[in-house]
């Protein structure tokens, strides 16, 4: 019987199984971290719509057959300096620039995408991972779990008061366009295995569900990672029980963990 296009083609070894587990929790770990201040910013559209952009650069690159996750980053990046610029130059709001680049990106990229590689696009497919690429995924991954919590304290003060910042001589501009190029980066990473479609998923849930129980900033940013590797791992590990396409097993079971805390906070 075929099979759908994203889905586990085979059960994977203990080793590719375990290797892929590694690189998912990685990269949901730093996607969780991105978003608790994408939450605390009200921005969490921004990272849902960012992840569409990702789709012309990775028809591209299965078009002409390098790597996906060097042709969404190229997207990315160019859309981030767009966003930034615009923003900080234009009266018009973030939010609708946003929205201008992911209706536009996702016509393009519909339009580009190879009919048989779309489903993948769409949905990821963890088990295309290299070992080159997944490994490249950890590393940057824990490079931008630092990156972001040498900003972190800049990037509350600014959601506290820009012109207090501002007042302290510190460069909000450079902090917004900085975190920007970061979720950027991991949307990137993050597309290969969960897809454009849901990529937004796996940066807002998990800081959303450790929303619902956080007592504090430091236990808030510990809970999105937390629940960001748990959704990587389940879903994963769903995906190669089930042979289910890895993108919508992790993003269930992100959905599942945020009505689990929701149900815990309202008890």
């Amino acid at each position: 019987m075929e099979k759908m296009p994203g889905s586990m083609s085979i059960i994977m070894n203990t080793n590719n199984l375990l290797f892929l587990i590694l690189v998912g929790s990685a990269v949901a770990a730093a996607a969780g971290y991105l978003g608790s201040f994408m939450v605390i910013k009200r921005m969490s559209l921004v990272g849902d719509a960012l992840s569409h952009v990702a789709l012309p650069g990775m028809a591209i690159a299965l078009t002409f057959s390098f790597s996906p996750i060097l042709g969404a980053f190229i997207a990315l990046s160019l859309a981030t300096i767009g966003i930034w610029y615009l923003g900080e130059t234009s009266k018009i709001y973030p939010d609708a620039l946003v929205g201008i680049f992911f209706t536009a990106a996702l016509a393009v990229g519909i339009l580009i995408t190879p009919e048989p590689e779309l489903l993948e696009a769409l949905f990821g497919n963890i088990e295309k991972i290299t070992f080159i690429e997944g490994v490249f995924a950890v590393i940057l991954s824990l490079g931008i779990i630092s990156a972001i919590h040498f900003i972190s304290k800049k990037l509350i003060l600014g959601v506290v008061s820009e012109e207090l910042a501002k007042s302290m001589n510190i460069s909000m501009s450079l902090v917004n366009f900085t975190y920007l190029f970061l979720v950027g980066t991991i949307v990137a990473l993050g597309v290969r295995f969960v897809g454009t479609l849901l990529m937004g998923a796996l940066v807002i849930v998990p800081a959303a569900s450790a929303k619902n129980i956080s007592r504090g900033l430091k236990t808030y940013y510990l809970y999105s990672i937390f629940f960001g590797i748990a959704s990587a791992v389940g879903g994963i590990l769903a995906a190669s029980y089930f042979h289910i396409s890895s993108g919508p097993a992790v993003v269930l079971i992100s959905i599942l963990i945020f009505i689990l805390t929701y149900i815990f906070k309202k008890n």
